[in-house]
């Protein structure tokens, strides 16, 4: 079973109405829709914007529906001078940014006692994603790399500059690494897809409604083409 997660129904309706549902389950404040979608057994949710509701999400899509895969779709803010909006960023690993337990000797971003910084993607899961978004969307760039997440919308230089120092990622976004630590956790497959649709700086309020809709239209290109080749 695939699990695929969106923050915002917006991201999340394209997918729904291009599926077979064969299920509507409600839990935690969820709408869950079971399905098919391009040959493959899925279950289409949107989280809901955070961390804490991305991480709940994920847990349910595991222990409930048997997800050994998530997907997470949706846009971020860039945090590399290469992306651009419309660009599409593929996980290789997953972060909490807003994370700081570094009096204890932690580094920054890293949960107390976990055995890792960061959370590592499906390699070959990423892979195909970036494979499928060159095939649906070859007008636009793709990236592989670190994605950070917060419960925070970064807007300003300043803090864009903080993160990509320490870091040193592609893009930031609010969901991610509640999802990718549930994956660890689980022992489960996941990779996180992101549209950029800002550049988390002072043009950000700018640029996001703009191009909000073309960068969810990317995600949803990309995981139609994702699931082919699954």
């Amino acid at each position: 079973m695939i699990g695929i997660i969106g923050a915002m129904e917006e991201e999340v309706q394209a997918l729904k109405e291009a599926m077979t549902i064969e299920e509507t389950r409600e839990k935690a404040s969820m709408t869950f829709c079971r399905g098919t979608l391009q040959g493959r057994e899925v279950v289409v949710v949107r989280s809901g914007v955070g961390k804490v509701n991305a991480g709940i999400c994920a847990q349910i899509l595991i222990d409930d529906f048997g997800a050994d895969t998530l997907i997470n779709t949706g846009i971020a803010g860039s945090l590399d001078a290469r992306i651009d909006i419309g660009d599409i960023v593929i996980s290789t690993e997953a972060l909490h940014h807003d994370m700081d337990a570094s009096i204890f000797g932690d580094p920054v971003g890293q949960v107390p006692r976990m055995d890792v910084l960061a959370f590592p993607a499906d390699p070959e899961l990423a892979e195909k994603a970036r494979q499928a978004n060159e095939a649906a969307n070859p007008d636009i760039h793709t990236f592989l790399g670190r994605v950070v997440s917060g419960d925070q919308f970064i807007s300003s230089y300043e803090a864009k500059e903080r993160i990509s120092s320490l870091f040193h990622p592609l893009c930031t976004e609010m969901e991610g690494a509640g999802i990718a630590q549930a994956a660890y956790l689980n022992k489960v497959s996941y990779v996180i897809i992101r549209a950029i649709s800002d550049k988390a700086d002072n043009s950000a309020q700018m640029d996001y409604p703009e191009f909000e809709r073309q960068a969810i239209a990317h995600s949803v290109r990309l995981v139609k083409e994702l699931l082919e080749r699954m």
